[in-house]
């Protein structure tokens, strides 16, 4: 059960990890597009149906991470 319970651990902290990195690769994005007009995203992957999938999971990541806070909070 205890190993269990840390291999649970570790892969919550890997999840929250990487939903932290596309959070900040979504906020620099927002930050480009912002102050100088300038879209990374869709200068790396064109407009289409990829450029929606990554906007999709930047805004998936988003509520993760809300929902990752809450239960931070509520085991405290």
């Amino acid at each position: 059960m205890g190993e269990e319970f840390t291999l649970k651990k570790i892969h919550m902290k890997v999840f929250d990890s990487i939903v932290t990195v596309l959070l900040i690769v979504g906020g620099l994005n927002w930050g480009l597009v912002g102050l100088f007009e300038f879209d990374l995203v869709q200068s790396i992957f064109g407009q289409g149906a990829l450029m929606r999938v990554i906007y999709t999971i930047v805004g998936l990541s988003a509520i993760c991470k809300v929902i990752l806070w809450n239960m931070e909070e509520a085991a405290e």
